[in-house]
């Protein structure tokens, strides 16, 4: 697997639902790839909390529900989970300039593993020193 990444929870959700148009080219590219078995997309558990109570909340719909969806992701053999450690909690604090929780700790496990960050938000990416797919 030659291509590695971290994906945020707007990029997961997108390719959860199937709404690839609504990825970037190099994101869509990238999560294909994956599909394939030639990448690899690491999933931070902060991102899983934000696809499950999108979910709850009714805002979206997986096939099959949270856990099934989340179950066959993980089963696929190319989706990651990263839990958040006290590691990347430590370097979510260097990433205060980012407001939202959330994408705090899902751009300091980006850091953190150093790897580029699937999202559309450049700033996000730009504020924690890492590269950006999409």
């Amino acid at each position: 697997m030659a291509a590695i990444a971290v994906t945020d929870a707007h990029a997961l959700i997108w390719y959860g639902l199937g709404r690839h148009r609504k990825l970037g080219r190099r994101a869509k590219a990238l999560f294909e790839r994956a599909e394939a078995e030639r990448a690899a997309i690491y999933v931070p558990t902060i991102a899983l909390v934000e696809v499950g109570e999108a979910t709850w909340s009714g805002a979206i719909a997986l096939q099959g529900g949270f856990s099934a969806w989340a179950h066959a992701l993980f089963s696929s053999g190319h989706f990651f989970s990263v839990d958040l450690t006290r590691e990347i909690v430590e370097r979510a604090q260097t990433l205060y300039a980012i407001p939202e929780r959330g994408d705090r700790l899902i751009a300091a496990t980006a850091a953190y593993l150093q790897c580029p960050l699937i999202t559309r938000d450049a700033t996000v990416a730009a504020v924690a020193g890492i590269d950006v797919v999409w």
